[in-house]
Formats: structure tokens, C-alpha cells, sequence
């Protein structure tokens, strides 16, 4: 499935872009006014292939695994949360249920990895394993493991697809997850641990060393090799983050827009266009988390992203937040009149 689906990844489609580009600077308004909605149209006319895109109803994909580096003490919170975490989903009762009913979203929440026995409504279970290992000690997971955990991602993004959805949010759950997200955008990018730690789930700032140094050792001991994402994956990632990747290999794959949360998001996102650098224009950033590590993984994919709301908590809540601004997008170009059709002087004849 994974080979299939990296042979599937067509650059997006420029020759629509001059017809939806006619439009806007037909709408009754000045060229340019609705800056970056009118780029942001643009784009989405690219990946869907369509002058006039959509993007509702939205898909919103919710991975949950946990983590063996939590043994390191890495995180605010016990790992037994990333199980409760998910039967609160269930419930309806997180901040990704209370957004998700705001844009009119099919929320699907899969199990790829957690670390106890998971169901409700909405929960798919397509576990890989239970939890990685711990990555101080071994590698995460084997190869094999790390590619099943992208096809559960693909899988997933196809389910969206099949439903109907137009557009694709993809969001996690996992205890430690931004130690193994801050762990593999070091060994990526080369870029110094203490520039990339964050305080995560909220830990004290006097943890933070702590964790720069938990990762620091990993990096020692597994000595990955930047040049294979995919073995980088399985010696630090997490379960969810290689679902992630592969929910937007599959989106891609089905010349789906793709709504980038945060800072594990963003590296999962990283991974994906390791994998297949085609990826990279499916993708749109949704919002700038307040970790670290964040801005050093838009830099590396030449992102700008929309919101600042100083959000951390991920699930997928920046990327339903700033839904409504493609939705806008989308409208603006589909039911703004026309110079001609309102019988408006356009700008180069009107005094």
C-alpha cells in the first residue's frame, strides 16, 4: 500500500491557476484586498484541480499511541492519560469533539498504538503495537512496524475520502509524543536539541534540560541517518506520527487539501515530504504553536501559517480553528459577484 500510494503523488495542477487568478480579479473588490485569502484560494484550486474549490465537510483524523520514552519522565502527565484521552473523544467531551461540531467535521479517532484496550463511538482500532519502545534503550519500533503504522495512516485518509470529505485535519494523542517529535526533527534537520525542546504537555521549565538530554542520548545511541526518513522514523518516532504521515501520503495521493496543525503535525508533515517531496504542496499550515520546535520545522518546509493563537495542545485543534478561513476562501470565490454580473464599474474605468 505504501508503494503504491507514494506512486499515486502527482504535483499539484498549475493549469487552472490562470482561470481562478481571472476571477478574483473580477470580484467586486479592489485586486489584492483579501490578501492571503486570495492566495490561499489559489492554492486550494492547485490541489484539487477544481477553479472553483471545496472544502466542506471537512475530515478530521485524531492518531493515538503511546510512547516507551515516557519511562524518562519526560511529561506532565502519566501515560495511562493517552487511553483516557481517547475515551474522553469518544465521549465528545475534548477541545477536537467541540470544533470538530463547529465546521460540521466526520471526526474518526484510531488507535494505531495505544498501550491498553480503547473503543467507543468513532474509535477505529488499527493498532500496530502497543506503544514504542523505549527509544533511550532500542529503537521505537522495527522498519516494518514504522511502515504499517504510515498504511494505517492511509488507510485512514481514505475513509475520509470515501465519506465525502474535501479537505483533511489530522491531529494526535500520545503521551511523550513531542519528545519523540522534537527527537526526529533534530536528527532531520541537525538542528541543536535545546533550540527544538518545548514544554509539551506543560512541564516545568527546570524539566526542560531533562529532556534536551534524554533526547541528546537517544541520538547517540541510535545514530539514525537523515537520509532515510523512514529509518529515522522508526528509531525515534511514535506510532501516531508515522499514522500521521501516512494519513497525508494518502490525502495527497487523493488530491486532497491537507490542514496542518502544530508542532507534531508539522513534523509528521516533514516526514511525509522526506518520503515523497510531491506532498509538499497538498499542504496548508493552519496556525503557530507555541513550542520551539515549531518554527524550526515551518522554516524547513518554507511554511507561513495562518493563526498565532499561542495554542499547544494539538489533537488537531489549531488546524478545525482555522478551518473557517478556508471555507471563506472557498465562498469568496464562488459567490462574490463580478464586476459584470453586479453591473459595478470595475477599477480601471470607475472615477
Amino acid at each position: 500500500m505504501l508503494a503504491e500510494t507514494l506512486a499515486a503523488i502527482a504535483p499539484v495542477d498549475d493549469t487552472l491557476a490562470a482561470t481562478a487568478q481571472t476571477r478574483l480579479d473580477n470580484l467586486t473588490k479592489p485586486p489584492g484586498s483579501l490578501g492571503r485569502l486570495e492566495s490561499l484560494v489559489m492554492e486550494l484550486a492547485r490541489i484539487s484541480g477544481d477553479a472553483m474549490p471545496k472544502v466542506s465537510p471537512p475530515g478530521v483524523i485524531v492518531f493515538a499511541a503511546d510512547h516507551g520514552v515516557a519511562e524518562e519522565g519526560v511529561s506532565a502527565f502519566p501515560q495511562e492519560v493517552t487511553a483516557q484521552m481517547v475515551a474522553n473523544f469518544a465521549a465528545g467531551g475534548a477541545a477536537i469533539n467541540v470544533f470538530a461540531r463547529q465546521v460540521g467535521a466526520r471526526l474518526e479517532v484510531v488507535d494505531v498504538g495505544v498501550n491498553g484496550d480503547v473503543e467507543g463511538v468513532g474509535v477505529v482500532c488499527d493498532k500496530v503495537r502497543r506503544g514504542t519502545a523505549n527509544f533511550c534503550r532500542e529503537d521505537a519500533m522495527s522498519l516494518a512496524e514504522a511502515e504499517r503504522a504510515i498504511e494505517v495512516g492511509i488507510r485512514a485518509a481514505e475513509r475520509s475520502h470515501d465519506a465525502g470529505c474535501r479537505c483533511l485535519i489530522v491531529g494526535e494523542m500520545g503521551i511523550a509524543n513531542t519528545t519523540a517529535s522534537s527527537a526526529l526533527l533534530a536528527a532531520l534537520s541537525g538542528l541543536s536539541v535545546s533550540r527544538l525542546v518545548g514544554q509539551g504537555t506543560g512541564i516545568d521549565i527546570s524539566r526542560l534540560s531533562h529532556k534536551a538530554e534524554v533526547i541528546e542520548g537517544a541520538l547517540v545511541a541510535r545514530k539514525p541517518d537523515p537520509a532515510q526518513p523512514l529509518e529515522v522514523l522508526a528509531k525515534l518516532g511514535g506510532l501516531e506520527i508515522a499514522a500521521m504521515a501516512g494519513a497525508y501520503l494518502g490525502a495527497a495521493a487523493r488530491r486532497m487539501p491537507i490542514l496542518v496543525d502544530g508542532f507534531i503535525a508539522t513534523v509528521s508533515a516533514l516526514v511525509a515530504c522526506r518520503l515523497a517531496g510531491a506532498v509538499r504542496g497538498y499542504l496548508l499550515f493552519a496556525h503557530r504553536s507555541c513550542e520551539p520546535g515549531h518554527d524550526a520545522a515551518l522554516e524547513l518546509l518554507e511554511a507561513r501559517p495562518l493563526l498565532d493563537l499561542q495554542l499547544r495542545l494539538g489533537e488537531g485543534t489549531g488546524a478545525a480553528l482555522a478551518f473557517p478561513l478556508f471555507e471563506a476562501a472557498c465562498r469568496m470565490l464562488s459567490e462574490m459577484a463580478t464586476f459584470a454580473s453586479a453591473g459595478v464599474a470595475s477599477g480601471d474605468k470607475a472615477e
